[in-house]
């Protein structure tokens, strides 16, 4: 059917057209696509730099007729004589493409999603929004769709469309602020960003996708449309049984590691292991070393490496660094099938200002705060979520809900929780905004973790949360039905600081600073707490853990070996950092790798091969366990002799079948026959000895003590023991 140019432009405006073709016009889908016009179905189409376009039948079959260019920068126009569904044939200057028309599809998201969204609600963003893989009325191709509330114009960009932003630009829901379009004949691993004009008319840098699911690896920038083909899972019986995990009466022992700096390959260009690789070799050795965690330090996409991953962009997608989203359920299975839960280091605190990213997404402060004194972070030079949209809160709540459920991580550490409380936090007087009160706790933030944890919890019964909160607010661990913010775990940043202090004195000063050992049993069962001996301790200049020891070579090793000791006999679960483990001599350096030759030398292999030991003594002894959370679990039985740096600490279970005492000698000074108090009777066996000589030491020690009507500490028995130099030993009890 011939028609006119006029009549092809029939009830369009030409300034409207002029703002389609200038890439400004807010509704393309009121000229794009097909209408009635008159009577007649009239299809438009804008298509800048093609030479030719044909209108076909749906399958290509036969050409229906030849579209006519109603406007010099490409816009194209056809009558037909029937409706129905139909496709195009584009002749470019060096290619032939056949495609669908993207505005010949209806709306895409339905009226509950938009409305869901917008209460925050929506608890599944990754299947929602975004770039979604997918079928739509029989045609392949993704669906696109964006939070850009106040912008005039939003279009994606991409490979596809040579990142023209005319090309496709988006249709807005207004009732939400979504922008939505479905590009037939793409699909995953295209590339894409969103080109957003703002409410003044200024063109943004393209902006990579909030809820993009894949992405490039950095310093590239750009989304990628991942897979919507679920993950080929094996782990169905661990992912059953996570609920008893979640309570935490087991052992919980912790390996923390930065992916990129655990083994590089030196000779390929210094480069990091990718995922299948890091199954092949991080995860055995982990099983083999006895841990239950791996914690992953962040691995969502974040652009600069030396962040550690801290400064986050793509709270959905994996970091390109290590392979696909494909190969990092491939680790995690892996993980599980070996007995190893995966922690993830989560970072809801603050995003970084890079202008591809979420920073003045739309034009306007979208995710962050308007106002400085409640954005940015001038400590790290960041911007930070405004907690109070109800868009912000439930695009968190859809990333922590993306990790446990999609990718089965069994635990979210949540970073800078303590950043986030407290409104005045690291800022002067006249740098903050008090709460509604008057008040400097952030109230957006503690209505966030409630509601965070408790959604979690009620979602994800195979998983846990853990806290670092560096401060004594209340309640972290605590239900959310009882006031808490209803975390799993808190790290205890207190013990770590208080025992790191006490540990770098040299043995003749620790007498007295006897106190900062023994203080954290004064509020150990305030909170459920993990100890962590974290990447933050052995990095900008705080050298490694053995640095920190006092002495020459072999007492640093001994006073290394019988923290470790300490550490596992006190209650709470246990973290150490990459490199720890095998005593490493210089701090950790993100662009190299752990110095594994150190495992040439005896004493360091035995520093391994007692954390091992410290490990599967902890998995197998209820006594070890029952205590982290009880306090009937525990008893000192040496606090009090600080004279000679000894502490004793009784492990036990609820009903007393099971205990263990650990002893720790914190000078270089062996003590033979030093009497320690015991609750019963009977035959107390060594069973392990941080002295001993395949972990490095002097070999000094017992094989059992029996226990002797002597009283000792306000207990009828105690046993005489030989103390080596600095050292830990455990004795357990056995029946006389």
């Amino acid at each position: 059917m011939n028609m006119e140019r006029s009549e092809l432009l029939a009830g369009l405006d030409r300034d409207a057209v002029n703002a389609l073709v200038d890439g400004r016009h807010g509704d393309p889908f009121s000229i794009l696509g097909p209408h009635v016009v008159n009577g007649v179905t009239v299809v438009r189409v804008f298509l800048p730099g093609a030479e030719g376009v044909e209108l076909l039948q749906a399958d290509a079959s036969a050409v229906r007729t030849k579209m006519h260019p109603v406007h010099e920068a490409g816009l194209f126009a056809a009558a037909l004589e029937t409706g129905g569904r139909y496709s195009f044939r584009i002749q470019w200057p060096d290619a032939v493409q056949e495609t669908e028309d993207p505005y010949s599809f209806g709306l895409l998201l339905g009226e509950l999603d938009l409305h869901l969204i917008s209460q925050g609600t929506h608890y599944d963003l990754g299947r929602t929004m975004g770039a979604r893989a997918m079928e739509v009325d029989g045609v392949e191709g993704v669906r696109f769709a964006v939070w850009a509330p106040t912008a005039r114009r939003v279009s994606v960009v991409g490979d596809f469309n040579a990142w023209d932003g005319r090309r496709h630009p988006m249709r807005l829901r207004p009732q939400a602020g979504i922008w939505e379009i479905f590009l037939p004949r793409i699909g995953p691993g295209d590339r894409y960003k969103f080109e957003i004009v703002d409410q003044n008319g200024n063109l943004l840098p393209q902006k990579a996708d909030p809820v993009a699911r894949a992405s490039e690896a950095a310093p590239a920038t750009a989304s990628i449309v991942a897979s919507s083909r679920p993950f080929q899972w094996t782990d169905g019986e661990w992912m059953r049984q996570g609920a008893a995990k979640r309570s935490g009466e087991g052992p919980i022992s912790v390996y923390e590691v930065h992916l990129g700096s655990w083994l590089r390959v030196a000779e390929e260009g210094n480069r990091s292991l990718d995922w299948v690789e890091l199954s092949q070799r991080l995860v055995p050795y982990v099983a083999k070393l006895g841990f239950t965690h791996i914690e992953l330090m962040p691995i969502m996409e974040h652009p600069f490496g030396g962040s550690w991953g801290y400064q986050p962009l793509g709270l959905f997608a994996p970091t390109g660094r290590y392979g696909t989203p494909e190969d990092l359920a491939y680790f995690i299975d892996r993980c599980h099938a070996c007995g190893i839960g995966v922690i993830l280091d989560w970072v809801p605190a603050h995003f970084p200002t890079d202008p591809w990213g979420l920073a003045r997404f739309d034009g306007t402060a979208l995710y962050e705060h308007e106002d400085p004194r409640e954005g940015f972070h001038k400590d790290w030079n960041t911007l930070i979520y405004n907690l109070g949209r109800n868009e912000v809160k439930g695009f968190l709540i859809a990333s922590a809900l993306e990790w446990l459920e999609h990718f089965h991580i069994d635990a979210l550490r949540v970073d800078a929780v303590a950043s986030m409380l407290y409104r005045d936090y690291s800022r002067n007087a006249d740098e903050w905004i008090p709460n509604k009160y008057g008040g400097r706790e952030n109230l957006e933030s503690v209505e966030f973790f409630k509601h965070l944890n408790s959604i979690i919890h009620q979602r994800c019964p195979h998983a846990f949360t853990v806290a670092e909160e560096s401060t004594a607010w209340p309640g972290v661990t605590q239900p959310v039905e009882e006031g808490g913010l209803g975390f799993d775990f808190k790290w205890n940043m207190g013990w770590m600081h208080d025992t790191l202090h006490y540990m770098q004195d040299e043995p003749v000063y620790r007498k007295y600073h006897h106190g900062t050992m023994t203080f954290g049993m004064v509020y150990a069962y305030s909170e459920r707490f993990m100890l962590p001996l974290s990447h933050d301790e052995v990095v900008h200049g705080k050298g490694s853990l053995l640095g920190k020891m006092p002495g020459d070579h072999w007492q640093k090793m001994a006073n290394l070996r019988a923290y470790f000791g300490f550490m596992w006999a006190h209650p709470g679960k246990k973290l150490i950092f990459m490199g720890c483990e095998i005593a490493q001599e210089t701090e950790w350096n993100h662009d190299g790798s752990i110095v594994w030759d150190l495992l040439d030398r005896p004493d360091h292999a035995g520093m391994q091969r007692l954390i091992g030991d410290l490990n599967r003594l902890y998995a197998e002894e209820p006594a070890l366990q029952h205590g982290d959370l009880h306090p009937d679990g525990f008893e000192w039985v040496i606090g009090d002799d600080a004279e000679n740096s000894v502490f004793g600490m009784l492990r036990k279970t609820g009903d007393g079948s099971d205990m263990i005492v650990a002893i720790s000698n914190m000078t270089p000074v062996p003590r033979q026959g030093y009497r320690v108090s015991v609750p019963r009777e009977g035959r107390w066996q060594e069973v392990l000895n941080t002295d001993a000589a395949v972990y490095g030491g002097s070999n000094l020690g017992n094989v059992e003590a029996r226990s002797e009507p002597q009283p000792s500490h306000g207990r009828d028995h105690s046993i005489l023991v030989t103390l080596p130099p600095l050292a830990t030993i455990y004795l357990k009890w056995q029946p006389a």
